[in-house]
């Protein structure tokens, strides 16, 4: 797909009794409830950073893992464009890359090289993603968009002993803004080229006074298809060409409601439901583009393909999500409890040779594919107890279990297939059970 011209703008809008500063992190509070601090800026130097990338809020400087921090206006300057959330910090974090060809779902994550190069829909990944302290293990999910964000943690290395299982790499940690008792908002958005929409906000406040509060937060992005299909001639599969602007676009819509429940000091219960709805075009692939001999794509036109199936290469997922979590404070240590489930559904299809087949007189070259999932549905429990305060000697130990099932399915046409072969094997389709169950109890302790 190619890049979007300049030609944006980028408009701020903040409620008016809103503010965008976070409040200071909250005090006998463990780290996944705790607000992150944000960045202060003295005059004399730069600010201190905080991270949870021990489950507990510290300073970056006394953290001793390898974390790269991404404030969450710099995100949101990266994705203006409608660029993919996870795809646009690739190269932005030192040692991480992302990438895909499965348009924008199934990131590929690699952190210090170490990834999955494996295309298949029920692949694991030895980098995980962690949104608000669940788990998003799947590949689709893995695909969410994230937004009204307050900070991204890149935490270089193995990761087993706090995050669980396929952490061999690292994990990337979204944190979100949280509901506060005072009412605050903010909101960016951007326009630009191909009808292109970027709109990102959150707003929320109090409910009831000192006992309920609120935040909604929603994410907006289009692109209207920009991409034209030049191919004319039969279609195997009856797609309409050749077609003017017939693929490349997107809809991407998503909304998250967040209450957060504080009867009293010691105890609190977060509640937080999502939903994504998404439509776009799958990767397009050229055949042949590269002039023979080097890496230029000068000869393959830019903002056209010429294929002859895949019906426009379409796109389609629904996601849902909600979790609880429940932390009591005993004075010496918090427990904490978080309960989620996540489910998607849907499917990717494409013309995946790049080509026509009347490129390959006599042979049936078909390169048309699709993966889809059905009712994929993902539970995790966690339960940890933490050590409070600011002593010398920290400690938290804990249990996860998790559970994921799913169908997914693959059809495939044939490919580059002889006359006598195409009889008995012109089309492959495959369906797949996929249960996948884990628990793990871990530990760590620390003394400074």
């Amino acid at each position: 797909m190619t890049k979007i011209a300049a030609l944006r703008t980028r408009f701020l809008l903040t409620a008016a009794v809103g503010v965008l500063a976070c409040p200071a992190v909250a005090h006998a509070q463990d780290a996944g409830a705790a607000q992150i601090a944000e960045p202060a800026t003295p005059e004399d130097g730069v600010g201190e950073v905080v991270v949870t990338a021990e489950r507990r809020s510290e300073n970056l400087q006394r953290v001793p893992v390898s974390v790269g921090v991404v404030a969450g206006d710099q995100l949101r300057d990266f994705t203006s464009g409608g660029d993919d959330t996870l795809l646009s910090l690739s190269g932005r974090v030192p040692g991480l890359y992302v990438e895909t060809t499965t348009g924008r779902i199934f990131p590929r994550f690699y952190i210090r090289g170490l990834g999955n190069i494996d295309f298949y829909l029920g692949a694991s990944q030895p980098v995980s993603i962690i949104q608000d302290d669940v788990v998003l293990e799947h590949v689709v999910l893995k695909s969410n968009p994230v937004y009204d964000v307050q900070q991204v943690e890149v935490l270089r290395g193995p990761q087993g002993s706090l995050f669980g299982r396929n952490t061999t790499a690292g994990i990337i940690k979204f944190d979100t803004y949280k509901p506060t008792q005072t009412f605050q908002g903010r909101a960016t958005m951007s326009v630009g080229t191909n009808y292109t929409t970027n709109l990102d906000t959150g707003f929320g406040g109090p409910l009831i006074d000192g006992l309920l509060a609120f935040r909604l937060s929603t994410l907006v992005q289009h692109r209207a298809n920009f991409v034209d299909n030049r191919f004319n001639g039969p279609s195997a599969d009856n797609t309409a060409t050749p077609r003017k602007n017939a693929m490349g676009g997107f809809d991407d819509r998503n909304v998250r409601g967040q209450l957060l429940f504080t009867p009293g000091d010691k105890f609190s219960v977060d509640l937080s439901g999502h939903a994504r709805w998404y439509d776009g075009t799958s990767t397009l692939f050229h055949r042949g583009a590269l002039v023979k001999g080097s890496n230029s794509v000068e000869n393959e036109p830019r903002g056209s393909v010429s294929l002859d199936e895949g019906n426009d290469n379409p796109q389609s997922y629904n996601t849902y999500g909600a979790s609880a979590r429940a932390s009591y404070d005993f004075g010496p240590a918090i427990l904490t409890s978080i309960t989620a489930y996540e489910t998607t559904s849907g499917f990717s299809r494409g013309d995946t040779d790049g080509g026509a087949a009347a490129n390959f007189p006599g042979r049936p070259s078909y390169g048309q594919s699709q993966g889809q999932i059905r009712d994929l549905d993902q539970w995790t429990q966690e339960v940890r107890l933490a050590s409070n305060g600011d002593g010398a000697f920290k400690w938290q130990f804990g249990g996860f279990y998790f559970d994921s099932r799913d169908v997914t399915e693959f059809y495939q046409r044939g490919y580059f297939l002889s006359p006598g072969q195409t009889g008995r094997n012109l089309n492959n389709w495959v369906r797949l059970r996929n249960v996948n169950t884990s628990w793990a109890v871990f530990g760590q302790a620390s003394y400074r």
